[in-house]
């Protein structure tokens, strides 16, 4: 296997990144780093310049400006020199179609002096029963499954995996957030995008959170939920004749967002908002559907900062 990189350098810098379509600022000034060894996640709603910012990571893609640098390489001048390196599991993979799923895995492994064997990633993948089958025969999950083994036949240093559990079942996204704590575990990084709030809570060790080209915020998940929430949220299905006024004026609720068809009420003094929910629905003659209490999350911190879900 090949070194992983170590010591105190990032293995990602990005300082004022830029990149535009005409009038559009896909990717706005954005700056930051990724430890060597870590997990770092990129999140944001559809649009928010997520797969822009990997593009030109992976040097992929020209920007209009800034410095990026990966593994200590100058991607924007030097991007050859970056690509036998790294690992890259795109969101939409084209792979050839007639081709079975060993043969691709061989014929990708071709592609460099060294890698991992064809056998070893193909049981890594749980594809053991599907060796001799032809891509286009894939189940989605499973061609998914096949695109992050692609990513690891040169045993790359780094790994961007964009998407990469999307179309899995819950079984196969388990067992890929095992690779993933496998690839850690070796000292190498990852960069993940994911559309699953769960998966970034238990793989990242740092998350940035994007939208419209920029980054809000980042950090830690714990970081991320106490620097804007200090309350709970008491939640329920929204209830007609109840206005957001009304909410917002009751004992102890500091906001209210709107999710799904449900009211979350973030407060400092759960009996007393319960109490005032419960008092001003039996005066409409209903009762609260689904009503409960729990802690904020990290899904929480993206809707506080976009005004939206995830996978809006």
């Amino acid at each position: 296997m090949t070194s992983p990189t170590t010591g105190a350098d990032p293995v990602i810098r990005v300082s004022d990144l830029q990149k535009h379509y005409g009038e559009t600022r896909a990717v706005d000034g954005v700056t930051f780093e990724v430890a060597a060894g870590s997990v770092f996640g990129l999140l944001g709603p559809n649009g928010a310049g997520k797969t822009t910012t990997v593009e030109v990571l992976e040097g992929l893609r020209t920007p209009n400006s800034g410095e990026v640098r990966v593994l200590g390489v100058d991607v924007i001048r030097h991007p050859d020199a970056l690509k036998p390196r790294i690992g890259v599991s795109l969101q939409n993979a084209a792979l050839y179609p007639k081709l079975t799923v060993v043969e691709v895995l061989d014929l990708f492994r071709s592609f460099y002096p060294t890698g991992r064997p064809t056998d070893e990633l193909v049981a890594l993948m749980d594809l053991s029963e599907k060796r001799t089958t032809r891509t286009q025969d894939l189940s989605g999950g499973q061609r998914q499954r096949l695109s992050v083994a692609l990513a690891l036949v040169n045993d790359p240093e780094l790994v961007f995996l964009d998407e990469p559990t999307t179309g899995m079942d819950p079984a196969a996204r388990r067992s890929l957030w095992d690779v993933v704590l496998g690839l850690k575990s070796e000292g190498r990084s990852v960069l993940l995008t994911t559309h699953y709030m769960e998966e970034a809570e238990v793989l990242c060790d740092r998350i940035a959170i994007m939208d419209h080209g920029r980054i809000l915020e980042e950090g830690t998940v714990d970081e991320l939920i106490s620097r804007r929430f200090h309350e709970r949220a008491v939640r329920f299905d929204a209830i007609d004749g109840l206005s957001d006024e009304q909410l917002a004026a009751m004992p102890g609720v500091a906001s209210l967002k709107h999710e799904d068809g449900e009211v979350l009420l973030y407060t400092g003094d759960v009996p007393a908002t319960i109490g005032a929910v419960l008092d001003a629905s039996e005066a409409l003659g209903m009762e609260p559907a689904n009503l409960g209490v729990r802690k904020p999350t990290l899904e929480d911190v993206f809707l506080d900062l976009t005004g939206r879900a995830l996978r809006d």
